[in-house]
């Protein structure tokens, strides 16, 4: 029992919030590798990471377009 509760606590130590990419982190936004024209070449600019999942929703592709 011992054993587990230490692997436990071990285990969620280790958890933390990490980000793929530093503009992804809202507190990076400023940081001049997350400024246009930087980070247009490796595609990192914060729109580009984030804006997407938040404002633009795929829709499902129509009956009519799916036949084609």
């Amino acid at each position: 029992m011992r054993m587990l509760l230490c692997l436990t606590i071990m285990v969620l130590a280790g958890c933390e919030d990490r980000y793929r990419y530093v503009c992804q982190n809202p507190s990076n936004f400023e940081l001049k590798e997350c400024q246009k024209p930087q980070c247009q070449f490796t595609q990192t600019c914060p729109e580009y990471l984030v804006a997407p999942v938040l404002t633009n929703k795929i829709e499902p592709a129509k009956a009519e377009d799916a036949k084609k």
